[in-house]
This record gives structure tokens, sequence and C-alpha cells, in this order.
């Protein structure tokens, strides 16, 4: 049969990529850094990665600054580009031990994460392209500022995704994101177009939903406007807190600073404690100041080649 025999070798391509990557992950983080300086030059001045998009993205959502400034952005931001492949083969084949003495991340407010956890029926928190959005997964396992331990299982944790076309590339993507979570591995994710039907049926438990929540709407699933954001009108998803409105969810906002190489901010920003008393409309023109604000603390740190504004 020719569809059973394709199926098995993709399953075999995954398993081969997987390896590899684990294999790689074993090396230092300094190594891999270099690596992501190599891959950061390639793409900006060898193969001119959506160097026109970035620019032009940089150049309308910062109409005040000077050229010389913008290229100064656009650079930071090629030099990001690479670091967050690196991070993210290094984080392939990661424990919550391994993540913990890196000191990679620190969640800035695990008691109050905790605190609206458990005293909510279910968590959602709108997350972006700031900082490294591949190393999600290892929430549970990164430090703490205060030193307490985030009381979400790791069980009680979904992560929400767009499928890519490449089911190779899906599958291996899948399984690196939720690498440290050996318990549940990829049932934590759950595909966009699943996720009212998923909600609904786990409505009884207590669970964390992330979203990221920045795309550009996907063609077919709507596209409403929330106004301004980065200086040009833009229109957002409305499928995750319209989730959170009807199931009553408390609402966070994912801040993810680099504070250097090496070294993520992680801070959950209360949006609402419970979703049904607003609108999807005000919970998505709250998220989006919110990410207007980051982007501006820290411009390089955010996916500028993403076409974010296509119509």
């Amino acid at each position: 049969d020719i569809f059973a025999f394709c199926l098995k070798m993709k399953g075999l391509c995954v398993h081969i990529v997987r390896f590899i990557i684990v294999l790689l992950s074993k090396l230092p983080l300094k190594f891999h850094y270099f690596m992501g300086d190599v891959l950061s030059w390639l793409a900006k001045n060898v193969f001119r990665y959506r160097h026109a998009l970035v620019m032009q993205n940089l150049s309308r959502s910062f109409p005040d600054l000077k050229y010389k400034e913008i290229v100064r952005i656009c650079n930071d931001f090629y030099r990001h580009f690479g670091e967050i492949f690196a991070e993210t083969i290094w984080f392939g084949g990661s424990s919550y031990r391994r993540l913990r003495k890196s000191g990679i991340v620190t969640v800035m407010n695990a008691a109050e994460v905790s605190e609206l956890f458990d005293s909510t029926p279910s968590m959602t928190v709108l997350s972006t392209h700031c900082g490294n959005w591949e190393i999600l997964g290892g929430l549970l396992g990164y430090r703490t500022a205060d030193g307490t331990k985030l009381s979400v299982p790791e069980t009680a944790i979904s992560v929400v995704y767009k499928k890519m076309s490449s089911s190779i590339s899906d599958r291996v993507f899948a399984l690196n994101r939720v690498a440290p979570l050996e318990e549940v591995g990829t049932e934590c994710e759950v595909e966009s177009h699943n996720i009212l039907r998923y909600s609904i049926k786990h409505k009884d438990e207590r669970r964390m939903y992330i979203y990221p929540t920045d795309q550009a709407p996907y063609w077919g699933s709507g596209r409403h406007p929330i106004g301004m954001f980065m200086n040009q009108p833009t229109t957002a998803m409305m499928g995750s807190v319209g989730v959170a409105c009807k199931l009553s969810h408390s609402v966070m906002y994912l801040k993810m600073k680099r504070v250097e190489r090496g070294r993520y901010e992680m801070t959950f920003i209360p949006i609402c404690r419970d979703a049904s008393r607003t609108t999807p409309e005000d919970i998505m023109r709250r998220y989006y100041d919110l990410l207007e604000e980051e982007i501006r603390e820290t411009p390089a740190n955010w996916l500028w080649s993403h076409n974010r504004w296509k119509w």
C-alpha cells in the first residue's frame, strides 16, 4: 500500500531529524550561538532573507526614526534571529534540570501566576513572537525570581498552534517545542482549528491555554479590526479570547524580554480575572497595547520578518 509506505517514510524522516537535533543539542550553548551568528550573517548578507519586508515593517512602525536607526534595529533583529535558531536546537534535548542550571529564562512573577491559575476555572495566556517562543515548553522548568514553583501541572498545559504545510516539519517542531514535557509530550499541543471543541470538552478541568496571538489572521478565519498597532491599521483573530469569554477564563499577557544573550525574563501580565465580564474586542485591544509597549522597549526582540500586515 503506497499510502502506508509514505507514512512510514515520513515517520522515519521525523525520527532521523529528531535524532540529529537531540545529538546537536548536547553541545554547549556557546557553540550554538556561534552557529547562530553564522546563520544570521548568511540570512542578512547572502540570502537577504525577507530583508525588504523587515525594513518595510520597521520603517512603517517607527516613522520618526532616522534611516541609520532603522538599519541598527534591523541588524540587531538578524542577530536575534540567529539566537532563536541556536536556542531552539539547544532546547531540543534539554531537561528541566538543564534549563534551570542554564538560567536562560527567569519567570518574574510565578506566585501571581499560581494564584490566578488556582482561583479561576482556567487560564488563557496570550503569547507573542517576542523573545523566543520556541522554548516556551520549558515553562515549568525555568528559574523563578521569587523562588516559588508554578502550581500548574504538566498535564494541564495546552499549547495552541497552527499546523505547518509540511507534515515532517510540523512533527519535528512539535516534538522540539515540548522536549522537556516528558510526561505529556505532544499531547499538550492543540491544533488551532480544534481549540473550541477541545476547550468545551475539558471545560470542567483547570487548564492553562497558551496561544501565539500576534500573527496575521489566517485566510478564512475572520479578520477583526482592532485599530492601530505599531502605527498601522491592524486586524486580529478573536478565537482565543472568544473561548476565554465563553468559559470565564482568566487572561494574561506573556511578556518575554531579552535581557542579554542567553537571558530572558518572562513576566505574566494580568488582563482580566474573568473574561466573561468583558468583551473579546476589549481583551484583544489590551493585548496589542501591551505588545506595542514591549516592542518599543526592545525593538529588535520581535519577529519583524513576519508579514503581519498583509491584506
